[in-house]
Protein backbone atom coordinates (compact mmCIF):
# COMPACT_ATOMS: atom_id res chain seq x y z
CA UNK A 1 0.00 0.00 0.00
CA UNK A 2 2.68 2.48 0.72
CA UNK A 3 4.76 1.53 -2.42
CA UNK A 4 1.44 1.99 -4.53
CA UNK A 5 1.07 5.51 -2.89
CA UNK A 6 4.47 6.52 -3.22
CA UNK A 7 4.31 5.28 -6.66
CA UNK A 8 1.35 7.82 -7.02
CA UNK A 9 3.43 10.71 -5.68
CA UNK A 10 6.34 10.05 -7.77
CA UNK A 11 6.45 12.76 -10.39
CA UNK A 12 6.26 12.00 -14.23
CA UNK A 13 9.55 11.76 -15.64
CA UNK A 14 9.87 15.55 -17.70
CA UNK A 15 10.36 15.71 -21.25
CA UNK A 16 11.79 18.87 -21.45
CA UNK A 17 14.70 17.59 -23.57
CA UNK A 18 12.33 17.33 -26.06
CA UNK A 19 11.82 21.28 -27.05
CA UNK A 20 15.29 21.66 -27.27
CA UNK A 21 15.33 19.34 -29.89
CA UNK A 22 13.51 21.76 -32.50
CA UNK A 23 15.71 24.89 -32.13
CA UNK A 24 18.79 22.93 -32.42
CA UNK A 25 17.83 21.16 -35.27
CA UNK A 26 16.64 24.71 -36.92
CA UNK A 27 20.75 25.97 -35.96
CA UNK A 28 22.18 23.34 -37.08
CA UNK A 29 20.81 23.67 -40.38
CA UNK A 30 20.87 27.31 -41.02
CA UNK A 31 24.29 27.24 -39.29
CA UNK A 32 26.27 24.26 -38.61
CA UNK A 33 25.95 22.49 -42.06
CA UNK A 34 26.54 25.50 -44.07
CA UNK A 35 29.81 26.16 -41.56
CA UNK A 36 30.60 22.54 -42.59
CA UNK A 37 30.43 22.98 -46.07
CA UNK A 38 32.71 26.39 -45.98
CA UNK A 39 35.26 24.42 -43.61
CA UNK A 40 35.13 21.25 -45.99
CA UNK A 41 35.63 23.21 -48.98
CA UNK A 42 38.44 25.01 -47.44
CA UNK A 43 40.10 21.73 -46.27
CA UNK A 44 39.47 19.15 -48.83
CA UNK A 45 38.71 21.92 -52.18
CA UNK A 46 35.79 19.15 -53.37
CA UNK A 47 38.48 16.00 -52.84
CA UNK A 48 38.65 13.04 -49.90
CA UNK A 49 41.84 14.06 -48.46
CA UNK A 50 42.29 17.23 -45.92
CA UNK A 51 44.82 18.91 -46.27
CA UNK A 52 45.77 22.18 -44.89
CA UNK A 53 47.62 23.78 -48.07
CA UNK A 54 45.24 25.68 -49.27
CA UNK A 55 44.99 27.26 -45.39
CA UNK A 56 48.68 28.09 -45.85
CA UNK A 57 48.65 29.87 -49.01
CA UNK A 58 45.48 31.83 -48.40
CA UNK A 59 47.44 33.38 -44.93
CA UNK A 60 51.12 33.69 -47.24
CA UNK A 61 49.17 36.10 -49.21
CA UNK A 62 49.87 39.51 -49.48
CA UNK A 63 46.25 40.06 -49.96
CA UNK A 64 45.17 38.20 -46.72
CA UNK A 65 47.35 40.29 -44.54
CA UNK A 66 46.21 43.75 -45.94
CA UNK A 67 42.85 42.66 -45.48
CA UNK A 68 43.45 41.41 -42.06
CA UNK A 69 45.73 44.75 -40.81
CA UNK A 70 42.63 47.14 -42.89
CA UNK A 71 40.52 44.49 -40.82
CA UNK A 72 41.89 45.21 -37.26
CA UNK A 73 43.15 48.84 -38.18
CA UNK A 74 38.84 49.91 -39.04
CA UNK A 75 37.45 47.78 -35.90
CA UNK A 76 39.95 49.08 -33.86
CA UNK A 77 39.63 52.60 -34.56
CA UNK A 78 35.70 52.89 -35.17
CA UNK A 79 35.64 51.35 -31.64
CA UNK A 80 37.83 54.08 -30.25
CA UNK A 81 35.60 56.34 -31.70
CA UNK A 82 32.61 54.55 -30.54
CA UNK A 83 33.62 54.78 -27.44
CA UNK A 84 34.95 58.52 -26.87
CA UNK A 85 32.11 60.04 -28.83
CA UNK A 86 29.38 57.63 -26.96
CA UNK A 87 30.83 58.53 -23.58
CA UNK A 88 30.76 62.40 -24.34
CA UNK A 89 27.53 62.43 -25.30
CA UNK A 90 26.00 60.31 -22.17
CA UNK A 91 27.69 62.62 -20.50
CA UNK A 92 26.06 65.42 -21.97
CA UNK A 93 22.78 63.70 -21.56
CA UNK A 94 22.84 62.38 -18.31
CA UNK A 95 24.43 65.33 -16.45
CA UNK A 96 23.79 68.08 -18.04
CA UNK A 97 20.09 69.43 -17.90
CA UNK A 98 18.74 70.44 -20.74
CA UNK A 99 15.20 70.34 -23.09
CA UNK A 100 14.68 67.62 -25.37
CA UNK A 101 17.43 65.71 -24.14
CA UNK A 102 15.36 62.39 -23.98
CA UNK A 103 14.44 63.08 -27.73
CA UNK A 104 17.63 62.85 -28.47
CA UNK A 105 18.26 59.92 -27.35
CA UNK A 106 15.89 58.37 -28.66
CA UNK A 107 16.94 60.21 -32.15
CA UNK A 108 20.16 58.45 -31.63
CA UNK A 109 18.34 54.91 -31.21
CA UNK A 110 17.28 54.71 -34.66
CA UNK A 111 20.59 54.47 -36.27
CA UNK A 112 20.31 50.95 -34.27
CA UNK A 113 17.24 50.18 -36.57
CA UNK A 114 18.61 51.82 -40.17
CA UNK A 115 20.72 49.33 -42.38
CA UNK A 116 24.10 50.25 -42.37
CA UNK A 117 24.33 50.84 -46.23
CA UNK A 118 22.06 53.48 -46.31
CA UNK A 119 24.48 54.73 -43.89
CA UNK A 120 26.73 54.58 -46.53
CA UNK A 121 24.68 56.08 -48.93
CA UNK A 122 23.74 58.96 -46.88
CA UNK A 123 27.60 59.96 -46.08
CA UNK A 124 28.35 59.48 -50.15
CA UNK A 125 25.17 61.68 -51.05
CA UNK A 126 26.33 64.43 -48.45
CA UNK A 127 30.92 64.01 -48.31
CA UNK A 128 31.38 62.83 -51.95
CA UNK A 129 32.22 64.32 -54.88
CA UNK A 130 29.07 65.12 -56.08
CA UNK A 131 27.57 65.29 -53.10
CA UNK A 132 25.89 68.27 -51.38
CA UNK A 133 28.46 69.68 -49.09
CA UNK A 134 31.62 69.25 -51.74
CA UNK A 135 28.67 71.13 -54.58
CA UNK A 136 28.06 73.98 -52.07
CA UNK A 137 32.15 74.08 -51.49
CA UNK A 138 32.75 74.33 -55.25
CA UNK A 139 29.93 77.04 -56.01
CA UNK A 140 31.08 79.35 -53.20
CA UNK A 141 35.27 78.74 -53.98
CA UNK A 142 35.00 78.64 -57.43
CA UNK A 143 37.10 75.20 -57.36
CA UNK A 144 36.93 72.34 -60.03
CA UNK A 145 38.50 69.73 -57.75
CA UNK A 146 35.88 68.48 -54.45
CA UNK A 147 37.99 69.93 -51.16
CA UNK A 148 36.11 67.71 -49.55
CA UNK A 149 37.67 63.82 -50.17
CA UNK A 150 37.70 61.69 -47.75
CA UNK A 151 34.44 59.61 -47.97
CA UNK A 152 36.36 57.15 -50.44
CA UNK A 153 39.17 56.44 -48.28
CA UNK A 154 39.46 54.54 -45.09
CA UNK A 155 38.38 57.55 -42.67
CA UNK A 156 35.11 57.55 -44.80
CA UNK A 157 34.83 53.71 -43.62
CA UNK A 158 35.92 54.93 -40.07
CA UNK A 159 33.12 57.89 -39.76
CA UNK A 160 30.43 55.88 -41.16
CA UNK A 161 31.08 53.14 -38.44
CA UNK A 162 31.41 55.46 -35.64
CA UNK A 163 28.01 56.75 -36.56
CA UNK A 164 26.53 53.43 -36.68
CA UNK A 165 27.53 51.63 -33.79
CA UNK A 166 27.90 54.31 -31.69
CA UNK A 167 24.35 53.53 -30.05
CA UNK A 168 25.68 50.13 -28.86
CA UNK A 169 27.80 52.30 -26.55
CA UNK A 170 25.32 54.98 -25.65
CA UNK A 171 22.68 52.91 -24.63
CA UNK A 172 24.59 51.22 -21.75
CA UNK A 173 26.68 54.09 -20.70
CA UNK A 174 23.01 55.59 -20.47
CA UNK A 175 21.48 52.97 -18.02
CA UNK A 176 25.03 52.72 -16.19
CA UNK A 177 25.10 56.67 -15.44
CA UNK A 178 21.37 56.47 -14.45
CA UNK A 179 22.66 53.86 -11.74
CA UNK A 180 24.78 56.45 -10.20
CA UNK A 181 24.05 57.89 -6.91
CA UNK A 182 23.97 61.97 -7.80
CA UNK A 183 24.85 62.34 -3.83
CA UNK A 184 28.30 61.16 -4.83
CA UNK A 185 28.29 63.81 -7.18
CA UNK A 186 27.23 66.37 -4.64
CA UNK A 187 29.62 65.41 -2.03
CA UNK A 188 32.32 65.66 -4.58
CA UNK A 189 31.71 69.12 -5.74
CA UNK A 190 30.96 70.35 -2.39
CA UNK A 191 34.41 69.43 -1.46
CA UNK A 192 36.29 71.12 -4.26
CA UNK A 193 36.20 68.72 -7.23
CA UNK A 194 36.11 70.16 -10.24
CA UNK A 195 34.13 68.82 -13.21
CA UNK A 196 36.96 66.92 -14.83
CA UNK A 197 37.79 65.55 -11.53
CA UNK A 198 33.83 64.44 -10.99
CA UNK A 199 34.19 62.93 -14.27
CA UNK A 200 37.76 60.91 -13.33
CA UNK A 201 37.20 59.69 -9.88
CA UNK A 202 33.60 59.47 -9.78
CA UNK A 203 31.93 58.40 -12.71
CA UNK A 204 34.35 57.03 -15.25
CA UNK A 205 34.50 53.85 -12.76
CA UNK A 206 31.59 53.61 -12.79
CA UNK A 207 30.75 53.96 -16.56
CA UNK A 208 33.69 51.05 -17.09
CA UNK A 209 31.87 48.38 -16.89
CA UNK A 210 29.54 49.26 -19.55
CA UNK A 211 32.30 51.31 -21.35
CA UNK A 212 34.37 47.79 -21.74
CA UNK A 213 31.36 45.56 -22.58
CA UNK A 214 30.07 48.05 -25.22
CA UNK A 215 33.18 48.58 -26.92
CA UNK A 216 33.55 44.71 -27.19
CA UNK A 217 30.67 44.40 -28.43
CA UNK A 218 31.57 47.23 -31.18
CA UNK A 219 34.47 45.78 -32.12
CA UNK A 220 32.58 42.59 -32.80
CA UNK A 221 30.31 44.25 -35.31
CA UNK A 222 33.31 46.30 -36.60
CA UNK A 223 35.25 43.37 -37.79
CA UNK A 224 32.14 42.28 -39.93
CA UNK A 225 31.23 44.87 -41.47
CA UNK A 226 30.62 44.71 -44.54
CA UNK A 227 27.77 46.56 -46.15
CA UNK A 228 29.31 50.27 -45.27
CA UNK A 229 32.97 49.31 -46.91
CA UNK A 230 31.06 47.87 -49.75
CA UNK A 231 28.39 51.16 -50.27
CA UNK A 232 31.15 53.57 -49.87
CA UNK A 233 33.44 51.92 -52.17
CA UNK A 234 36.46 53.15 -50.40
CA UNK A 235 39.85 52.70 -52.65
CA UNK A 236 42.43 50.18 -51.90
CA UNK A 237 40.37 49.41 -48.83
CA UNK A 238 39.56 45.54 -48.43
CA UNK A 239 38.73 43.85 -44.91
CA UNK A 240 38.32 40.36 -44.22
CA UNK A 241 34.28 40.04 -45.36
CA UNK A 242 34.72 42.22 -48.51
CA UNK A 243 37.92 39.82 -49.58
CA UNK A 244 35.43 36.54 -49.04
CA UNK A 245 32.77 38.88 -51.57
CA UNK A 246 36.07 39.13 -54.12
CA UNK A 247 37.10 35.76 -54.45
CA UNK A 248 33.84 33.91 -54.63
CA UNK A 249 31.15 36.71 -56.29
CA UNK A 250 33.67 38.10 -58.14
CA UNK A 251 36.44 35.76 -59.11
CA UNK A 252 34.61 32.31 -58.89
CA UNK A 253 37.42 31.19 -56.61
CA UNK A 254 35.70 29.24 -54.01
CA UNK A 255 38.36 27.72 -51.58
CA UNK A 256 40.46 30.65 -51.13
CA UNK A 257 36.88 32.28 -50.09
CA UNK A 258 35.99 29.37 -48.15
CA UNK A 259 39.16 29.74 -45.73
CA UNK A 260 39.00 33.35 -45.86
CA UNK A 261 35.46 32.55 -44.35
CA UNK A 262 36.64 30.02 -41.60
CA UNK A 263 39.47 32.65 -40.39
CA UNK A 264 36.66 35.37 -40.34
CA UNK A 265 34.43 33.34 -38.31
CA UNK A 266 36.91 31.86 -35.89
CA UNK A 267 38.26 35.56 -35.26
CA UNK A 268 34.36 36.65 -34.80
CA UNK A 269 34.11 33.48 -32.42
CA UNK A 270 36.98 35.22 -30.64
CA UNK A 271 35.97 38.50 -29.85
CA UNK A 272 32.32 37.03 -28.50
CA UNK A 273 34.05 35.29 -26.27
CA UNK A 274 35.89 38.87 -25.43
CA UNK A 275 32.40 39.92 -24.76
CA UNK A 276 31.06 37.43 -22.94
CA UNK A 277 33.92 37.48 -20.57
CA UNK A 278 34.05 40.74 -20.04
CA UNK A 279 30.29 40.63 -19.16
CA UNK A 280 31.00 37.60 -16.63
CA UNK A 281 33.93 39.13 -14.41
CA UNK A 282 31.66 42.57 -14.82
CA UNK A 283 28.61 40.87 -13.91
CA UNK A 284 27.12 43.77 -11.87
CA UNK A 285 24.18 45.59 -12.61
CA UNK A 286 26.46 47.98 -15.11
CA UNK A 287 27.79 45.34 -16.90
CA UNK A 288 24.35 43.71 -17.09
CA UNK A 289 22.28 46.76 -19.04
CA UNK A 290 24.59 45.89 -22.26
Amino acid sequence: MADAAFALRRPAPRADWFWVVPPLTVIGFLFFYPLALIARQGLTDGKSAVTLDHFARVIASRQFHAALWNTIEIALASSAGCLTLGFVIALIIAFVPFRGSRDIARFIDMFIALPTFLVALSFTFIYGSAGVLNGMLMDIGGSSAPPVDFVYSIWGVILAEVTVFTPFVLRPLLAAFSLIDTAQIEVASSLGAGPWRIVRQVIFPAALPALLAGGSLCLLLTVNEFGIILFIGAKGVITLPLLVYDKAIQEGDYTPACCIAVINVVLSLSLYSLYRLVLAHFGGRNAGVV
